[in-house]
């Protein structure tokens, strides 16, 4: 499904990142308090209606990524980027531990000027800290088409706990956000 602009009610607000597999940030995100909705899919490519196979080949351009509508009364856009950059490495190009290709590159796609200086302060900050020993990789670009990705990925780690790449790659970052973040988690 094609959208430029995702519907929202009005007091929501949409944030678009990528950070390896969608499973895992989804997995995150759907924890957090003041996120209304997480949706995969994929988002800054040159083909139109990618496929997850399309996408997988590295061919198409795009990132997994996911969309959050999320409500700024609760949780800012700067908290969601600052749980990014604790649950997946920025400073590794176009690779998120064994998954590699430009589709789990790190990316914020800005939906507004706003967005793109609150990501930009984000990195700054984190560069200032030294919190990373390399450089952040995380591309700052403005958010393009996004194309929902095929259903049986969404929510995924909530339906597949058990699965292999569920308990060896997705379950040690939602414990990871869980321990750093529990002021943060929904009830």
């Amino acid at each position: 499904m094609e959208q430029a602009v995702p519907p929202t009610a009005s007091r929501y607000e949409i944030a678009t990142v990528a950070g390896g597999c969608f499973w895992c940030l989804e997995a995150v995100y759907d924890q957090m308090q003041g996120v209304v909705s997480v949706e995969s899919g994929y988002i800054g490519g040159q083909v139109d209606a990618p496929t997850y196979e399309a996408v997988c080949s590295g061919t198409t351009g795009h990132a997994e990524a996911v969309r959050i509508n999320f409500d700024p009364a609760i949780v800012s856009h700067r908290e969601l980027l600052e749980v990014l950059f604790v649950i997946h490495d920025p400073t590794t190009l176009n690779r998120q531990g064994h998954d590699s290709g430009t589709q789990y590159r790190s990316a914020i796609f800005f939906h507004t000027p706003e967005q793109q200086q609150m990501a930009e302060d984000v990195i700054a900050a984190i560069t200032k800290e030294g919190l990373y020993p390399d450089p952040i990789v995380t591309q700052v670009v403005p958010a393009g088409i996004w194309y929902e990705a095929e259903p049986y990925h969404q929510e995924y780690f909530m339906r597949h706990p058990f699965e292999g790449y569920c308990t060896a790659v997705v379950l040690p970052k939602v414990i990871k956000f869980r321990k750093l973040f529990t002021a943060k988690l929904k009830p």
